[in-house]
């Protein structure tokens, strides 16, 4: 333990003097209020801080004293349904202490409930060898998530002892016997947050993360494991869409982090997400979620902490066997206080005053994210997903965080304003979006949801592209001066475009749409596209064709119920295909009367 002065104040930076003892990365308590802060860069005997609270009225000759350990969280059961700040201190608790809501400075409260009482269920006996990452019990956490106790890493050997029943966090829960003696194992666990959690092996990603958002599923979807963009310009919806995702993505965690963003917007997490429902347990949704809120009036310097605190928050649950969605709102508030932070230091800066190793350091949180096998005997999987906002100045993608990230992720949902001020949502432009996890994930769409999938996300995709080259010559010549298989083309395109993929997140039954029935609502907009084109060459009418009624059928399947799919969709095919086949009746008996003429 080292204790020094303070030299020099300069907003969340502090440098002290006399702290030669001390390491790179070690937490500190800075003045008499004990605030936090971390250790972020040495010379000599000079420590330069980045400290996690307020600093004002600190000045130089205040102590500062080093704990001689790294910035860590607590990992154990009462994660679930907690709502923290960027250093793992729960918002609820500092409430109470302060007796306000505002944060207030030096208030020091567990990350984790020290009192609570929890019933430990052991699943080894006395005698059992084990080892590192091995689950020796269970602890029921909520109605939907229970707690799997694993052993610390690098820790193997005999149980020795092992007490079910009635535990607080801090008590023995076992005794395992190693080659360097007894080690007392408690159901909590720390990790530091800046070092990734170690793992077995990796796997490909090649099954999707389904999310109900029909544009994601069908043409741009995410591995599970796999990384994810969202940049847009303000007002395009990233926060909506990411809400979203937390809520109805096919995930058993979600850990949401709220960094540097408004907070009016985590008002409206911490508000919906106690009432919603989850559709697959009948639970509220907090009791599968962990809430980080780190909003823009908090200490900058705790938001660029506040993402590793979650993606160890959701590292620890994918170790136990459980695919976790995180989620990143948004990583340009992020980079910002990383900037800020290197500015203070007096780093050389580069692209736009953000440091040089932006990318670096963008890199090293998404390469978290995985599929992976877990250490220990049982050989578990578990997946982590990473999806991240990025909020760049005025929706230009080609600054720095945007650019760092395309480089990193695989998976590009691009916001279009334009999109958004049609109040077409989710606002992604399906021309410039992308998914590179597609080819990995071919066998598994044709083979769990249908063998033509893919085929018909590519006809539709070319429909949409022919749209965008036929608009052009409609906005010089009109509508009507295109031929009758164009002018389909275009009607088929809309169809998409307003059918399929604008989405109402509000509204009870559209919100989501399982991979079922987004393949209904695809087969029949194609349908209606085959059939239409196999009329026109039998001499239909194109107007006709256009002015089908049962075109509105088609456009109202997404308020379908998933229950009476399979009925609705026969029905629907029917009427198409006879009102088709009026249509074709009807030219050809023209066609007949002109010939008869």
């Amino acid at each position: 333990m080292s204790t020094g002065v303070i030299k020099k104040v300069a907003g969340p930076l502090v440098i002290a003097t006399g702290m030669r003892d001390a390491n790179m990365s070690d937490v500190v308590r800075v003045s008499d209020e004990h605030l936090i802060g971390e250790i972020i860069e040495m010379h000599g005997d000079e420590a330069s801080i980045q400290v996690y609270e307020e600093t004002q009225g600190l000045g130089p000759g205040q102590p500062v004293e080093s704990t001689g350990m790294p910035m860590s969280v607590d990992l154990g059961p009462g994660l679930i349904g907690s709502i923290y700040d960027g250093i793992q201190r729960p918002l609820n608790k500092i409430r109470k202490v302060s007796g306000s809501d505002l944060l207030h400075r030096g208030v020091q409260v567990p990350a984790l409930d020290e009192e609570k009482v929890w019933d430990f269920v052991p699943t080894v006996s006395v005698g059992d060898e084990v080892e590192a990452g091995d689950i020796i019990g269970t602890v029921e956490e909520t109605a939907v998530v229970t707690q799997k106790i694993m052993v610390p890493y690098r820790l193997s050997g005999k149980i020795k002892r092992i007490e079910s029943g009635q535990h607080t966090i801090r008590e023995t829960i076992a005794v395992i016997e190693t080659d360097a003696g007894d080690v007392d194992v408690t159901m909590v666990q720390k990790w530091p947050v800046r070092r990734q959690r170690p793992y077995a092996r990796k796997l490909a990603p090649n099954m999707p993360l389904v999310t109900g958002q029909r544009v994601i599923d069908a043409f741009f979807p995410i591995a599970k494991g796999g990384v994810a963009a969202i940049p847009g310009p303000f007002g395009s919806g990233k926060t909506v869409t990411q809400h979203q995702l937390a809520k109805w993505a096919e995930a058993d965690i979600v850990v949401y982090i709220g960094c540097g963003e408004r907070g009016n917007e985590m008002t409206d997490v911490l508000n919906e997400f106690p009432e919603l429902v989850d559709p697959k347990t009948g639970e509220s949704l907090m009791k599968r979620t962990v809430l980080i809120a780190n909003t823009s009036d908090m200490p900058v310097a705790a938001r660029e902490a506040s993402i590793y605190t979650g993606i160890t928050i959701a590292e620890y649950f994918r170790d136990m066997g459980y695919s976790v969605a995180l989620m990143a709102d948004s990583t340009s508030r992020w980079a910002e206080a990383l900037r800020e932070m290197s500015g203070r230091l007096e780093e050389m800066p580069g692209e736009e005053g953000y440091p040089a190793y932006l990318g670096s350091r963008l890199a090293q949180f998404y390469e978290r994210a995985g599929r992976v096998i877990s250490l220990g005997r049982e050989g578990r999987e578990g997946q982590l997903s990473a999806i991240g906002a990025v909020s760049p100045p005025g929706g230009d993608i080609s600054e720095p965080v945007s650019q760092a990230t395309l480089r990193i992720v695989k998976v590009f949902w691009g916001l279009d304003a334009n999109l958004a001020y049609k109040r077409h949502f989710p606002a992604i432009n399906w021309l410039t979006s992308y998914s590179l996890y597609l080819q990995d994930m071919e066998k598994w769409f044709n083979g769990e949801i249908a063998q033509d999938w893919m085929e018909k996300r590519q006809e539709m995709m070319k429909l949409l592209t022919e749209e965008a080259e036929l608009e052009e010559i409609v906005k010089m010549v009109g509508m009507d001066a295109l031929s009758p298989i164009d002018r389909l083309k275009m009607e088929a395109a809309r169809s998409i475009r307003e059918d399929f993929l604008h989405q109402n997140s509000f509204h009870e039954i559209d919100t989501y749409t399982s991979l079922k029935k987004q393949y209904m609502m695809m087969s029949l907009v194609l349908d209606y596209f085959d059939l239409s084109k196999g009329a026109l060459n039998k001499g239909a009418s194109i107007n006709n064709l256009v002015k089908l009624p049962v075109r509105e059928a088609i456009g109202r399947f997404k308020y379908i119920h998933e229950n009476d799919l399979d009925e609705q969709f026969k029905f629907v095919n029917e009427q198409l295909v006879d009102e088709i086949d009026e249509v074709v009746r009807k030219g050809a008996s023209k066609c007949q009367k002109s010939i008869e003429r």
